[in-house]
């Protein structure tokens, strides 16, 4: 039984890309698994999307920037060398950064760096608005420090500080999961992400998947309800 229609037979979940072990879809030289997602997508759809990557749109140029700054750099130039060199590309000249408050020493640097670089950077802080958390319904009990006056992260806000600001292309700088999934959903440009904050692994939370048979077991552990 090959290594395709072993994992197919798996009745467990619906079979998706993170099954394959074939990725014709990148070089084509080898072959599609029966469930290939890509090969059940119609030829009508499949043309009239790349279709959308032929025209002079926004997200046209931009998935024309990106596949430029990937074939010229990568591996390369770092993660900020190339949020300039895609942002350089699109035409955005305004950076809004959409940053958590325990990341502003970061965030410093990173507009230093855009000035240096011709842009014009501005930041919102999650905390924007100083709310405490309980007038939005949350429980003392779930602050960091119960009993006393905590802001509650605020990504609504941020979104409309930046989409008000007429920003280009805006950079999270490690909002919290679920913080950062708003903010990309209300923000009216581009959003690429910087920095993906992870407290416990130094912001490198791929550490939690490299090491999920060793230090990190617990994250495979199939009872556990967080």
């Amino acid at each position: 039984m090959d290594r395709e229609t072993e994992r197919k037979g798996d009745d467990s979940h619906e079979a998706s890309c993170s099954d394959c072990g074939q990725l014709n879809c990148y070089r084509q030289e080898s072959r599609f698994p029966d469930y290939c997602p890509g090969e059940s997508v119609g030829k009508q759809t499949l043309e009239g999307i790349t279709g959308r990557y032929c025209t002079e749109d926004e997200d046209a140029r931009a998935a024309r920037a990106a596949a430029e700054v990937e074939g010229l750099y990568y591996g390369k130039l770092t993660r900020v060398e190339e949020v300039l060199a895609f942002a350089r590309r699109i035409g955005a000249r305004k950076i809004g950064l959409a940053t958590c408050v325990g990341l502003v020493e970061e965030t410093r640097l990173f507009s230093k760096m855009l000035r240096q670089n011709g842009f014009e950077p501005f930041a919102v802080l999650c905390k924007i608005g100083s709310t405490d958390k309980t007038e939005i319904g949350i429980e003392e009990e779930l602050k960091l420090r119960p009993e006393s006056f905590e802001a509650l992260c605020n990504p609504l806000l941020q979104a409309k500080m930046l989409n008000d600001w007429k920003s280009g292309l805006n950079v999270v700088i490690g909002l919290c999961v679920g913080h950062d999934a708003l903010f990309c959903r209300h923000s009216e440009a581009l959003v690429t992400t910087l920095i993906v904050k992870d407290r416990v692994l130094a912001h490198n939370p791929a550490a939690a998947l490299y090491t999920s048979r060793s230090y990190y077991r617990r994250v495979m552990d199939t009872g556990r309800n967080l």
